[in-house]
């Protein structure tokens, strides 16, 4: 269960202007819920615009090992026939889920609800990821953990509840993966079973469960929280699902020609969802030039195409209840903020800690070994931008994904070169990263 491929570092150089037009692989969180709703749906699901990253690949192969029949029909179209709500069977060997933490946490959920057994397991990376969080809930409903690794860890084998029972769960958190694995085995829960968060995290999980014909009634609670209520026992029906444009992995490109002096790139159809979009907010404060048109509106997801132009940043204050909406997105915009010029000041980072790695500590140390003056306070993140970096760095990826495209992004603008230790698990979110980049002018050998 784990990758034993021999590293591939790659160095990213400073070149001249970025430009062209691209579409960034579809959205990872959409791709994930498309592939399990399908699963637990009545009758054929057809998704197109799937991610098919190492990730929701994954997903792929655990829905069909646990019952659905899941077919690639074309580039990025699948076609999944599910096993309605409640029909997922003991599958017959571990459910391997590489280095995705979304995958593994989303399908707890809707085996939970089942009255199967399964065995969950992923990489290094993945066994290292706390899950009691999501097991508390599931527990509350009926499932039984049955074996586990320290602490709760991978690899672990769930039995889901045989009579499964609705509850109302206050998360301590707000974190999409933990309210959609209490509402995933809530489908197969007699009543109403309720999350309240104290902070909206994205709401894919929601509008997806409407699409495919649930009911699902979201309401403020509090300043910012939500409170999230699900029917439960609903006959989900096969879906036509588009996946739009993942924003967290449009990110990278984005960031790369605000700082690559004269770029002008676009990207199409990208996800404009408003519980995704504090990384755009954010760098619009920061004085991006980054311009939306052509919105349109697919499978209830919102989506625009992206016009960004280099430009000279400032410093700024990133508020903590931005961080739901743009969880995954600090590591490049740190990228951005140690090119700006003046302090730009992240508050509320404690998620970044439970991520592939500890993303606040490795994105700290991408920063320092390239010269940028970073301090940790607390759950907060403290960059001292300068307008330039001075590079020259080996940044170690602790097998995550978004530290090695970060790093190669601060790379195209850097003084000197910047390194990274290994490529290999950039696959598991944007297996076309590296080609991108390279197609619209960056010098990544």
């Amino acid at each position: 269960m784990t990758h034993s491929n021999p590293p591939n570092p790659l160095e990213s150089r400073a070149a001249g202007p970025l430009s062209g037009q691209v579409r960034v692989p579809g959205d990872k969180s959409i791709s994930h819920r498309a592939l399990i709703l399908g699963a637990l749906a009545v009758g054929e699901t057809r998704i197109t615009g799937l991610l098919e990253g190492e990730d929701v690949l994954n997903t792929a192969k655990a829905m069909a090992a646990l019952g659905a029949t899941v077919e690639r029909t074309g580039e990025g179209a699948w076609s999944v026939r599910g096993t309605g709500v409640g029909g997922f069977r003991s599958p017959d060997a571990p459910l391997d889920f590489g280095n995705s933490g979304t995958g593994c946490r989303l399908a707890m959920g809707a085996v939970a609800g089942c009255p199967v057994e399964a065995t969950f397991d992923g990489d290094a990376s993945l066994r290292s990821r706390p899950m009691r969080r999501i097991l508390d809930p599931l527990e509350l409903m009926g499932a039984r953990v049955a074996a586990c690794g320290d602490g709760g860890r991978l690899p672990l084998t769930l039995a889901g509840a045989r009579d499964p029972v609705p509850v109302v769960y206050r998360s301590p958190v707000a974190s999409a993966q933990i309210k959609s694995a209490v509402l995933l085995a809530g489908l197969s829960a007699p009543g109403v079973t309720t999350v309240i968060e104290p902070e909206a995290s994205r709401d894919h999980t929601e509008l997806m469960l409407s699409h495919f014909g649930a009911e699902v009634v979201s309401e403020r609670d509090g300043a910012h929280g939500r409170r999230i209520s699900l029917t439960g026992q609903p006959e989900l029906h096969g879906a036509t699902v588009v996946v739009p444009a993942d924003p967290s992995s449009a990110a990278f490109p984005i960031v790369a020609a605000l700082i690559v002096p004269d770029s002008d790139v676009v990207l199409s159809d990208v996800m404009t969802n408003l519980l995704r979009t504090g990384l755009f907010t954010t760098l619009r404060e920061m004085g991006a030039s980054i311009e939306e048109s052509d919105e349109r509106n697919d499978t209830g997801e919102p989506m625009a195409r992206f016009r960004v132009r280099a430009s000279r940043l400032r410093g700024v204050i990133v508020p903590p209840e931005r961080a739901p909406s743009m969880i995954d997105e600090y590591l490049v915009l740190a990228v951005a903020a140690a090119f700006a010029e003046g302090v730009t000041t992240m508050r509320g980072l404690q998620e970044l800690r439970v991520k592939e790695s500890d993303r606040l500590a490795a994105t700290a140390d991408m920063l320092r070994v390239n010269g940028v003056e970073v301090e940790i306070s607390g759950d907060d993140m403290i960059v001292v931008g300068k307008g330039h970096v001075p590079g020259g760095g080996l940044v170690a990826t602790h097998m995550d994904h978004r530290i090695a495209m970060s790093a190669l992004v601060m790379g195209t603008a850097s003084d000197a070169p910047v390194k990274i230790d290994d490529t290999g698990f950039i696959a598991t979110s944007f297996p076309d990263f590296v080609p991108m980049m390279r197609r619209l002018g960056a010098d990544l050998a």
